[in-house]
């Protein structure tokens, strides 16, 4: 326990504490010796960067209860499941190298706060197949993570707004289930007007 809290960087008070409130999983007894591994490691430090990011350790112990019970942080935040895109299921090591060494507790407890990440056992599990290779293939092309996460949390708030504009222009004039039916449309009108954009912006 001394050495987990002196690698984190916090008192074995602190770590007792958040041991109480369930914010890192129990050690791996032997007998009378308790063995702390690089997972409560990670999750400290992820910790430290979601208290940081001006979480409270309520809202980090609702999180961690999610993660050590497999549950959808998507659904924890009130996004809900993806109809269309597919979850990817990666190991620690796997993240790792997708993003060349820019998988730091701070970006992670970025990428959790979107909703992008969630973990089921050993597992950690991205929301979206194409927001994962996406997110990659930028920071490979020298953008690094923390940019593109930032990034994407105002792409986020663009897309809630369109989302909102499309639905309401549907639910005036049909019923509620053509919403479904007709998310094609908006995708593809999403899609042109951002190709058109971009060939403005390019000018």
């Amino acid at each position: 326990m001394e050495e987990l809290a002196r690698l984190a960087g916090i008192t074995v008070r602190t770590l007792r504490f958040y041991r109480e409130r369930k914010l890192i999983p129990p050690p791996r007894r032997e007998g009378r010796i308790a063995w702390y591994d690089d997972h409560h490691l990670a999750r400290l430090r992820t910790i430290a960067a979601l208290l940081e990011r001006g979480h409270t350790l309520s809202g980090i112990a609702e999180l961690a209860e999610a993660f050590d019970h497999g549950r959808d942080v998507g659904d924890l935040l009130g996004l809900g499941a993806p109809t269309e895109e597919t979850p990817v299921r990666l190991t620690p090591e796997e993240l790792a190298d997708h993003f060349a060494g820019q998988a730091t507790p701070e970006n992670l407890a970025a990428a959790m706060e979107l909703g992008y990440l969630g973990t089921d056992g050993d597992e950690i599990v991205h929301i979206s197949r194409r927001l994962l290779d996406v997110s990659a293939t930028l920071v490979h092309e020298g953008i690094p993570l923390a940019e593109v996460l930032a990034a994407a949390k105002r792409v986020r708030e663009h897309a809630d707004a369109l989302a909102d504009l499309f639905a309401g222009l549907i639910l005036r004039h049909a019923p509620a289930d053509h919403v479904h039916r007709l998310r094609p449309l908006a995708r593809s009108v999403v899609e042109a007007e951002l190709s058109l954009a971009l060939d403005r912006r390019l000018r």
